[in-house]
Order: structure tokens, then C-alpha cells, then sequence
């Protein structure tokens, strides 16, 4: 159970909230590359932590991300022509640059220096791994670019997508560092008893706190087969990093190299964007075309299911389209696609965000609350001066998620220790 004025602490991100400047103090993702393709482009509307935002990239290919309106009369700088390394408002002109200091006022007399005192809220933006990185905050907290071991990985063997879900980023990020949920949400063969969701439904989590976040592991007792253990990181503020080497299909298992996850990066206090991205365990084994289409389609993620604006077709418009034929034989939830499964849970909660001094935790979940705690003094640490957890690349680098089946007599720290280290 959380205090009220706690949830809201966590849930409120515009500026000025203490999660808002929480937010502000990361990088953090605004746009993929895909959504900016070339120079001179059309720009591109972004919300990111409660702000209107709009994203050009100019004539030499540099990026800029301003505030949405023009500083003059307030017109919407979407309506802007994009031309000779700037953003022009078809207002009344004004150019802006990727810093955000106007470089043209052609409706004021041409001696006038008018120009040189107007600027417009800009943020900085850097490009990796297929997506466009900015930061928020204070520019005497700029934080050394991010370092991910998913961001080091080659184009070959990394796959990165973006959904957008219609509910607070909390209610998102739960989710994701909730393990014992995959028994039931996911549990896509419930005539399947040798299953390892059916097998083994209530994982014991152990989390071990660090310099970043924490390390934790889901523990399923298998019997005569050992211990399936599925390691996961969490990285402040909002990423979730976990094993995906293993998958157990008509209850055999599988290897399936890679290590996958999310990171959720608030729209507002009710929606959220959530960053997909996969990639190979192996430097020697790169993705192929096949894998990624398998592996975004058995999510929810393939090419039929996404409507413009990298919303799902499935949706609470449409109840996610269950079946409940299949609910009743098939699946768990009768919900075609694993994040999609995820989604019609987190966008049906309470608006704008659910009311968790009405929750009764239990052991299984663990994560979800030591996170909350980490936030919390993340925002007594922010409005302190201090730096929140995870801001340094150094402390994150050269950690992974991973899973593996291990004996019964062996500890996960020992036998897994090579697994959670990063090898890009």
C-alpha cells in the first residue's frame, strides 16, 4: 500500500513535480530516427513529461527540439517551414535555430536587433541506436550520454520499436518488473500442465539494490529439472532489462538468444510512451529479418497490429478484441500479443493514474516495491541537489539481464555471475 501523497508524488510528471524533475535530470527518448528522416523534413509534434514539444532536423542534418509554440504571438510552430537551418513560423516568419535563438525577424525593421534577444525553450538532443535522446533538466546536471549495453550493440544484432499506452508510466513500469504475472497474463497454453508457467506460477524474487537500481530474479522450482531463474535490471528511472535466452514452447525449452525490455518514458500523468528493444545475448550470432518479425508479431507488435502513431490496433476502444472462446480454452486472458496482454490490464486501470493506497502486496511483489522506494528517494534527492541513482553510465554499462536453468545445489549469484555481464 502506498500513501496517497506518495502515488501522486510517483505519478505527476510536468514541470516542476518532483517525479517531473526526476525525469529531467536522465536522458531519455524522444523520437525514433525513422520519424526525422532526412534533412529539411517535416517536423515532428512531441509530449514528453507533460510539454508540447516539436522536433525538426535541419539542413545539415543537426537536430533541434523547441517548445511547441512560437515565443512571438504563440503559433504553432507544427505549421513551420523547415528551411536553411531553421524552423520559420509561417506567422510571421521568425526563424528559429536548433538552440532555440531566433536567427530572422523579417516583420521588424531590418536595423532592429530584436533577434538577438528572443530565444525559445530548446532541449538537446543526441542520436543512437535508431533513436533521437534528449534531456529536460537543468543544464548544470547534464548527465554524460547514456550507455546501455543495448544502445553498444550492432545494428545487426539490436532491434528497437515504440508503442504508445494510454496510461501512467507507473502503472507501465510495474508491469514490467512484476514476474510472477507471466504465469497467468501470459500463460498462452493453458491445456499445456508441463508448461513452466503452469509448472512453477509462484517465482521467489530476490533483489539485491545497486549504484543504479537493483538486479533481481524470479526463482522457479522445477523439481527434478532444477531452477529456473530469470535475471532482470532495473535501471533507474523507468528501464526494465531481462533474460530472454530461454523459451519454453510445449514445454520443452528453447534457446532464444537475446536479452530484451522496455523503457517507459512519460507523455503526461496519463500516457506513456514505451520503448521495445531486443538484442542478441551473442556478439558472434546477429538477428535476422525473421527473428525480429517472429519476435515483434508474438508481442503484438507485427506489422498488422499497429496503427498510425505506433498505437495497437488492439485497444480499449475494441476490448482488445478478446475472444472469450479462446479465454476459455486457449489462453489465460483470450488477448492475442504479450505486451498487448500487458496493455489491456495498465489501460483499463484508474485514470489518470490507479489509487494504490487501495492495494494489498504480497511477497511476489518484491520489485515493485523496492522501486517505489527508490523512486521516492529519488525525488528527496532531486529536490536536495543531489544526483538520483542511475545518472552515471558507469555504474550501468556493463550489466544484463539473463535466465538460465541452473541445479538445484547452486546459488543464482554464483552460477550466473558470467550471465549478468555485459559482453558488448
Amino acid at each position: 500500500m502506498l500513501k496517497r501523497e506518495d502515488n501522486e508524488r510517483l505519478c505527476r510528471v510536468g514541470p516542476g513535480t518532483p517525479m517531473g524533475e526526476v525525469f529531467r535530470r536522465y536522458w531519455i527518448p524522444a523520437l525514433l530516427s525513422e520519424e526525422l528522416p532526412a534533412p529539411d523534413c517535416p517536423p515532428v509534434r512531441v509530449r514528453l513529461l507533460g510539454e508540447d514539444l516539436i522536433a525538426f532536423r535541419n539542413s545539415d542534418g543537426n537536430l533541434g527540439l523547441l517548445d511547441a509554440y512560437c515565443p512571438h504571438r504563440r503559433a504553432p510552430l507544427f505549421w513551420a517551414r523547415n528551411e536553411e537551418c531553421g524552423l520559420r513560423c509561417v506567422y510571421h516568419g521568425w526563424k528559429f535555430d536548433t538552440t532555440g535563438q531566433c536567427v530572422d525577424m523579417p516583420n521588424e525593421p531590418s536595423e532592429s536587433n530584436f533577434k538577438q534577444k528572443v530565444r525559445t525553450t530548446a532541449y538537446p538532443c543526441w542520436e543512437k541506436a535508431g533513436m533521437i535522446w534528449t534531456y529536460m533538466g537543468p543544464a548544470d546536471e547534464q548527465p554524460p550520454f547514456p550507455d546501455y549495453e543495448w544502445i553498444r550493440a550492432p545494428e545487426t544484432h539490436r532491434h528497437v520499436s515504440k508503442t504508445f499506452e494510454s496510461c501512467n508510466w507507473l502503472q507501465a513500469l510495474e508491469g514490467g518488473i512484476d514476474t510472477s504475472h507471466s504465469s497467468f497474463a501470459h500463460n498462452n497454453n493453458i491445456a499445456d500442465k508441463n508448461a513452466l508457467r503452469t509448472r512453477a506460477p509462484s517465482p521467489k524474487l530476490e533483489v539485491v539494490k545497486s549504484d543504479y537500481g537493483f538486479s533481481y530474479v524470479g526463482i522457479r522450482d522445477l523439481k527434478e529439472d532444477g531452477n529456473y531463474v530469470r535475471g532482470y535490471q532495473y535501471i533507474m528511472p523507468a528501464q526494465q532489462m531481462r533474460g530472454a535466452n530461454i523459451r519454453w514452447k510445449d514445454g520443452k525449452m528453447e534457446d532464444f538468444p537475446s536479452i530484451a525490455g522496455h523503457l517507459w518514458v512519460p507523455i503526461d500523468d496519463a500516457t506513456t510512451w514505451v520503448w521495445n528493444f531486443i538484442y542478441s545475448s551473442e556478439p558472434g550470432i546477429p538477428f535476422t529479418e525473421e527473428f525480429v518479425l517472429e519476435h515483434e508479431t508474438q508481442f503484438g507488435r507485427g506489422p498488422e497490429a499497429v496503427l498510425a502513431g505506433y498505437r495497437l490496433k488492439r485497444n480499449p476502444a475494441n476490448d482488445f478484441l478478446i475472444d472469450r472462446e479462446v479465454q476459455r480454452t486457449k489462453t489465460f486472458t483470450g488477448i492475442e500479443g504479450i505486451n498487448t496482454q500487458d496493455f489491456a490490464l495498465q489501460e483499463t486501470m484508474e485514470k489518470p493514474f490507479c489509487d494504490r493506497s487501495k492495494e494489498r502486496l504480497g511477497t511476489a511483489d518484491t520489485a515493485i516495491i523496492a522501486a517505489r522506494h527508490l523512486l521516492l528517494e529519488a525525488t528527496r534527492v532531486v529536490e536536495q541537489g543531489g544526483k538520483p541513482k542511475g545518472v552515471d553510465p558507469s555504474t550501468y554499462r556493463n550489466v544484463r539481464g539473463c535466465d538460465r536453468l541452473i541445479p538445484k545445489d547452486l546459488h543464482w549469484s554464483q552460477a550466473m555471475k558470467e550471465d549478468f555481464a555485459a559482453k558488448f
